[in-house]
């Protein structure tokens, strides 16, 4: 349904593929800037510690024939070995570590040692090794010494400092190219390129102090620091950040536009290399370098320029979704607030990708794009539907009921919307929520009309009363999902009042023969002037069961509710025939028996009613207190009598008391107009608002 949703899920959980955890590419080196283009930014940062970690201590230069071949051996490929440096990389107890070879001569002692030369230095540094920083360090200062003391002329000291700026550049090389690939370094060898960066640091720090301290022109010497190699560090991570995330998607992910999958990729390989850094680098680097905070940041930034250089195109209604997920849930939850990632990154504060307005821009799109799709979805279901409906084409049956696909199209349809609005925030859910159930409005009447249409025109067709009772099943599914989505008070009347008159008219259509076949059975009634009821209520009753069998294909609710209607029209009809004006009994004994032939045709109708399924007792009353109307002869208590009756039937009207009165034709006409009256009088709380003499016409 909504493949967005799947992106990570699909993902082979931690498993990583060659390179993913790499913080380069394999066979680039990185570019760094040189020492003038350095000079040239502004002034970076002073936040770092005084003490990042321990300065390192001068050592010996070892055998240079075994650091060139040590320097030749060919780097292990593969993630095996990628993953496995820091194992390789540690010194067993007693085995001399990479910086002091086996087999070398002790170092002499610090005071009886010469410095090394300039050759000697350029050599070690060369060689990679990081030990040549401290004498390098000696020699600038030695340089600075010299320039303030003014022994020498310019053109020595300019000789001199080109030669320590050269070192410097092979030094600085040497550092940023291993903290380039931290990845690849052997952990002690990682905490060697540290120690030189923060030694650095405290350097440019103390020069920046000494310069402020002296006086202008003091020294003959340009000075070359601030280095800031840790600025050139920071912007060396960001431009990792740029390549791992601009590389080309693995092809394989069917079925995704181009920009699913290039946001897949940015986002999979910023979640396992933000994982990488927080479980491999954290641990070596200085806290106060904030390695986490260094790469988040880098990856963040050129994620959120991807998603704003996309934001300034028109979007397509997939791309939109799709910006809107990654910006709105899949970046904060699934990468942010990872179980991994979540506590490192909430402390960064990394923010949002795209700004508010812009977000709030997305958002209406998208809104207004799934509005559109829904509604012409749903005008696609019922034209299909309506030509199924034309063709004659026979409901498919389903446990025994007859079933149509409409519904269930419908529900989707609607609910696929709603999910692709929670699926970025639960907000946006709300938001959807209002303008869909707008639509569904909209969709339910014009259902209706296609409907009564097919209703009109379509009698003649084989399937024509499977239709009706698949259409008529329909209403049970809408109104159940619309329940779902409200709670049954609060589902507004636009929305239950299609499907009560779909409903109601199929009933109609459904009933419309078998009330035929009643209507001259009730009318023998007044014929036989009220002779025999019980035989002519029998024949009504037997057509009435011969006929229930073809509403059986009706889900059990509308089973019941057509047996309600069933039993409204038996006993309607029965108070019409008994309202026909042609029967006047002019002595109580003639009104008695009517009385008992009323109530035992009432106990007849009321129980064949509730054996088939009719849950109508508001009609249980109708009938026997009619009797006891026509049994009574006292006025007064013929009074309480009807008074009581139209808080059961408040549509009991003077009409039809007059009607029913009219038959006791031993009541004068004050007695008459007395009983009436009573009418008139408020009888407080109704019973029953559902409608029975409002179906009765009087004369």
């Amino acid at each position: 349904m909504l493949k967005m949703m799947t992106f990570f899920q699909d993902l082979p959980g931690q498993q990583t593929v060659p390179g993913v955890l790499v913080l380069h590419f394999p066979g680039s080196s990185p570019k760094l800037p040189s020492t003038s283009e350095v000079e040239s930014e502004a002034s970076m940062s002073e936040a770092s510690s005084e003490d990042l970690v321990p300065p390192l201590a001068p050592k010996a230069a070892p055998e240079r024939d075994k650091e060139e071949a040590k320097k030749k051996k060919k780097r292990p490929k593969g993630l095996a070995n990628m993953f496995s440096v820091f194992t390789k990389g540690r010194k067993k107890k007693g085995q001399p570590s990479s910086a002091e070879p086996e087999g070398a001569p002790e170092s002499q002692p610090e005071s009886s040692r010469p410095p090394p030369t300039v050759e000697e230095l350029k050599a070690d540094l060369e060689r990679g090794r990081l030990e040549a920083a401290r004498p390098l360090l000696a020699l600038e200062r030695e340089l600075q010494a010299a320039a303030a003391a003014g022994g020498e002329s310019a053109e020595e000291l300019v000789r001199r400092q080109s030669k320590v700026e050269a070192l410097y550049v092979l030094l600085r090389d040497q550092v940023l190219g291993l903290l380039r690939r931290p990845l690849d370094v052997a952990p002690e060898r990682l905490r060697q390129a540290l120690a030189v960066l923060a030694e650095q640091e405290r350097e440019d720090r103390r020069a920046a102090a000494a310069a402020a301290a002296a006086e202008p022109g003091a020294s003959a010497l340009v000075s070359a620091r601030p280095r800031r190699w840790l600025e050139l560090w920071r912007r060396g991570v960001a431009q990792a950040a740029e390549e791992r995330l601009c590389a080309r998607p693995a092809a394989g992910a069917e079925g995704r536009s181009e920009a699913e999958r290039m946001f897949l990729h940015m986002g999979r390989t910023m979640k396992e290399d933000l994982e990488a850094v927080v479980e491999r680098l954290k641990p070596l680097f200085p806290a106060e370098v904030d390695v986490v905070a260094a790469y988040a940041e880098s990856y963040h930034e050129h994620f959120a320029a991807q998603l704003a250089a996309m934001a300034q195109f028109e979007l397509c209604e997939r791309d939109t979704y799709m910006l809107l997920v990654w910006v709105q849930n899949l970046y904060p939850n699934d990468i942010i607030n990872s179980p991994k990632l979540g506590g490192e990154l909430q402390r960064v504060q990394l923010g949002s990708l795209l700004p508010p307005r812009q977000i709030r821009l997305l958002e209406a799109t998208f809104l207004s794009n799934e509005v559109v799709s829904v509604r012409e979805l749903m005008a696609r279901a019922l034209e299909l539907e309506s030509q199924r409906w034309a063709r004659d084409v026979a409901p498919q049956r389903l446990d025994g009921h007859c079933h149509s696909e409409l519904a269930i199209d419908i529900i989707q349809i609607i609910s696929q919307g709603q999910a692709k609005a929670e699926s970025i925030t639960l907000d946006l859910g709300v938001q959807i929520k209002h303008l869909l159930l707008l639509e569904l409005a909209t969709f339910l009447r014009s259902y209706q009309r296609a409907f009564d249409e097919f209703l009109e025109k379509c009698r003649q067709l084989r399937n024509y009363r499977a239709n009706v009772i698949a259409n008529i099943n329909n209403c049970l599914s809408l109104r159940t999902s619309m329940e779902n989505w409200q709670t049954p008070q609060d589902i507004p009347g636009h929305l239950l009042s299609p499907l009560s008159e779909l409903k109601s008219h199929g009933f109609d259509t459904l009933l419309q023969r078998l009330f035929g076949d009643l209507k001259p059975l009730f009318k023998r009634f007044t014929q036989t002037r009220w002779a025999a009821p019980a035989q002519t209520l029998e024949e009504i009753l037997s057509t009435v069961a011969e006929r229930l069998p073809e509403f059986s294909e009706l889900h059990d609710c509308f089973r019941e509710e057509l047996a309600e209607v069933v039993h409204l029209h038996l006993v309607k009809e029965y108070i019409i025939r008994l309202s026909k004006r042609s029967l006047v009994l002019r002595t109580a004994e003639q009104q008695q028996q009517l009385a008992e032939d009323v109530l035992a045709n009432a106990d007849v109708i009321q129980r064949f009613c509730t054996q088939n399924g009719s849950s109508a007792t508001w009609l249980h009353h109708a009938l026997p207190k009619l009797a006891e109307v026509i049994r009574l002869q006292d006025p007064s208590a013929i009074k309480i009598e009807v008074a009581t009756y139209a808080t059961w039937y408040p549509d009991f009207s003077k009409g039809h008391l007059s009607a029913i009165l009219a038959i006791k034709g031993n009541l004068s006409s004050s007695e008459v107009r007395s009983i009436r009256s009573i009418l008139d009088v408020s009888m407080g709380p109704h019973q029953s608002t559902k409608p029975l003499f409002s179906l009765i016409k009087v004369g």
